[in-house]
Formats: structure tokens, sequence, C-alpha cells
């Protein structure tokens, strides 16, 4: 049972990489790295639910892969990569997001949580 709790984090995780990806470059007009950011604020999609389903769908990968292998390491891996997530968000990413995108960026905020998706909210 864990296994396939683990497949199906695990598929769930990729594909949702996949369309945020494909969201990144079709309507952000550029790519999630810092080095080549959006020209738009992405808020569609996977991002209509959660403001940071990238790094909830690698997250989700790792532990996918530890349920699927039995292997608590790459569970404790999984928590220290979504804590290094979380400090990133904190510290670079959301205000970056603010000087960048502004109001737009604020509103999004206030109406979409970081990390616990919500599914009610169609925006």
């Amino acid at each position: 049972m864990l296994r396939l709790a683990g497949g199906i984090l695990l598929a769930l995780g990729i594909a949702s990489v996949l369309e945020c990806f494909a969201r990144f470059a079709l309507r952000g007009i550029g790519t999630p790295a810092p080095v080549f950011p959006t020209r738009h604020l992405v808020v569609t999609g996977l991002y209509r639910h959660v403001r940071n389903p990238m790094y909830i769908a690698v997250v989700s990968m790792i532990f996918g892969q530890a349920l699927l292998f039995g292997d608590l390491e790459l569970l404790e891996y999984g928590a220290l990569v979504w804590l290094l997530f979380h400090l990133f968000v904190l510290i670079y990413e959301e205000p970056t997001l603010r000087s960048t995108f502004g109001a737009e960026y604020e509103s999004f905020r206030a109406k979409v949580p970081r990390w616990i998706p919500d599914f009610k909210n169609s925006r």
C-alpha cells in the first residue's frame, strides 16, 4: 500500500512539474530560474490553488520515491529539501516577486496560499 501511495505521489509530482514548466514558458514568457525569470506573473493552472506548486511537486516526488523504496533517509532528505525551499521562498522569492510585480503579486499572495493548496479557489 505504501509503495502504491509512493507511485501516485511520484506520478503527480512529475505531472505537476511538467505543467508548471510549460506554464512558465508559455504564459510567463520565461523560466523558473532566477537568471531568466518570467515577464508575467503566473497565476493560472496549479498556481490558482497554491503559490509554490513546483516546490510541492519536487518534494512530492522525493516523498514518493521514499515510500516506493521504503527509504527513511529519503523521507528525511525530503523534509530538509522542503525546509530549504521554505527558507528560499521567504528570504529571496517572495521579496523579489513583490518588488517585480508589486500590487499584482500582493493581490495574488492575499488570495492564494503559500503551501497548502486551496482547490475551492477558482481565481
